[in-house]
C-alpha cells in the first residue's frame, strides 16, 4: 500500500512497474489516471490549484485505501495525488489496484476513485476569465460514492 501527495508530476509507466514488481501472484492490474480538463461544463480552465492538510489528508487516504484492502483480496495498491497549480493536460491522480483476480481488482480502483472525489479532504480553485472559483462537490460524484455503500465489494 502506497500513498503520496505531492507536486511533483508522475510517471505512471514507472509506478505501475514498481507495485507490481516481485508480486507474480497478480493475475490484474488496474489503473486510473486523471488529468486536469481544460472546461468546467462550459467555462475555459486556465489552471486548477489544489489544497490540502498535510498529515490530514494522507490519514484520511490510507483509512480509504484500508476499506478497499477490507472490501477486495488485493495485493498492492497505490494512490498518487498531486497538490499545487496544474494546467489543462496536466496529470492529478492515479490510482492502481493489483490483485490475483481482474474483478476485484477493477472494482476496488472505481471504488478508491468514487471515493476519493468526495471523501478525500481536497480544496479545487479553478482560474477562469472570470477569475478564481471554488469547485463545489456533484450530485453525480456523491451518487457514485453513495453506489458503494449498498455493495461491499
Amino acid at each position: 500500500m502506497t500513498i503520496r501527495v505531492e507536486a511533483a508530476d508522475f510517471d505512471p509507466g514507472a509506478e505501475l512497474a514498481a507495485l507490481t514488481r516481485g508480486k507474480p501472484g497478480i493475475g490484474g492490474l488496474v489503473s486510473f489516471v486523471g488529468l486536469v480538463r481544460d472546461l468546467a461544463g462550459e467555462t475555459p480552465i486556465a489552471a486548477l490549484t489544489l489544497e490540502h492538510y498535510p498529515g490530514m489528508t494522507e490519514r484520511q487516504l490510507g483509512e480509504l485505501e484500508a476499506e478497499a484492502n477490507r472490501r477486495w483480496p488485493l495485493d498492492a495498491t497505490l494512490i498518487i495525488h498531486r497538490v499545487g497549480r496544474l494546467e489543462p493536460g496536466d496529470r492529478i491522480v492515479l490510482v492502481a489496484v493489483a490483485s490475483a483476480h481482474r474483478d476485484a481488482a477493477f472494482d476496488a480502483c472505481r471504488f478508491l476513485i468514487d471515493w476519493l472525489k468526495t471523501r478525500a479532504p481536497f480544496w479545487k480553485m479553478e482560474e477562469t476569465s472570470d477569475g478564481p472559483r471554488w469547485v463545489v462537490a456533484r450530485a453525480e460524484d456523491d451518487a457514485a460514492a453513495a453506489h458503494w455503500l449498498e455493495h461491499t465489494g
